[in-house]
């Protein structure tokens, strides 16, 4: 079996003391892993067809799913839309909301499917199945076709990409980019798929999406090459100093969104599970705290609310702060 390497040595850091430590925080617990109450949420509405004219937005459902709307086409990133992150329906941690802004089921017509890798929170089997006959392409870092098969996906609907592949999708470029982190959904799969970022390239709007990544120097390689971009979607949450080299720290966030040479900032894989041990909104406390200290721009969307990339005008209201005691 193939396996896949970050582009730096990249230790999960999972020794004794690591495990040991986990297992204290596991026990301990906390009330403030998780809302006390019910968070805010916007119902999000689509219109059936677009027009290329319209303004590009984004919308956030969550965790690290969200729709781009741009230049006429709408594509979904790691729609991960059930209630747990699991392999099994009956385990695992639940969705902070019962509800979701939309259900899979009422989205409207799909142009791609875009995934980063594997994991149980971005690529999520009940979800899949009920998207799959939603779009006409699937497209997907290397190796992750078969579990899209597996789910039911038509072999002829996907294409895989390793990391520089560019490809031209109607009007739109994208491009699979480096991220620093691993995929696996069992116990000996680890690293047998590839995961990746990515870049979408308009006529006029540019976005990038990290994907799930430790901070490294792909960043710099990535704005180099494609940036500056109008918009960033940057991995927020779930962090910790024990494995700090797969999922950065929220400072860390900015100083990647700084060297893609992003404008503005949406900061996501938070607000809709606990996978770490951190308080369930100091993600996007501390990013807000940075990106202030650091002169950028960043947007807090409430769940299901869309965000216009060009006017200017983008919603920061606290939030969050509704669910804390």
């Amino acid at each position: 079996m193939k396996k896949y390497e970050n582009q730096i040595p990249t230790s999960m850091g999972m020794n004794l003391k690591a495990m040991l430590s986990m297992l204290r925080d596991s026990l301990k617990g906390s009330q403030e892993r998780r809302p006390v109450s019910n968070i805010p949420m916007v119902k999000s509405e689509f219109a059936q067809t677009l027009n290329p004219a319209d303004d590009p937005q984004v919308t956030w459902f969550g965790h690290s799913a969200f729709l781009l709307e741009l230049e006429g086409y709408r594509l979904l990133f790691d729609p991960m839309l059930g209630h747990r992150p699991s392999p099994v329906s009956w385990a695992g941690t639940k969705r902070y909301t019962t509800d979701l802004p939309i259900e899979p089921e009422d989205l409207p017509a799909i142009d791609a499917i875009i995934l980063s890798h594997d994991h149980y929170d971005h690529l999520d089997y009940s979800s899949i199945r009920k998207l799959k006959d939603k779009t006409e392409q699937f497209i997907v870092p290397i190796g992750v076709r078969r579990r899209l098969i597996q789910m039911g996906v038509s072999s002829d609907k996907i294409t895989e990409h390793g990391w520089w592949d560019e490809l031209r999708f109607k009007g739109l470029t994208l491009a699979s980019t480096p991220a620093r982190h691993f995929s696996g959904r069992g116990l000996f799969d680890r690293n047998s798929t590839l995961w990746c970022s990515w870049v979408i390239a308009g006529q006029k709007t540019r976005v990038f999406f990290s994907g799930d990544s430790g901070y490294g120097p792909h960043f710099k390689e990535i704005g180099e090459k494609y940036g500056p971009f109008h918009l960033t979607l940057m991995e927020c949450g779930q962090y910790d100093e024990r494995w700090a080299n797969i999922h950065m720290m929220p400072e860390e966030t900015v100083q990647a969104h700084l060297d893609v040479r992003g404008q503005l900032l949406i900061p996501i894989h938070w607000g809709a599970f606990t996978l770490a041990y951190h308080a369930w909104n100091d993600p996007v406390e501390r990013i807000s705290q940075a990106a202030r200290s650091s002169n950028v721009d960043i947007a807090t969307p409430k769940i299901g609310e869309q965000v216009r990339i060009h006017t200017g005008e983008y919603p920061t209201e606290p939030w969050w702060r509704s669910g804390k005691r």
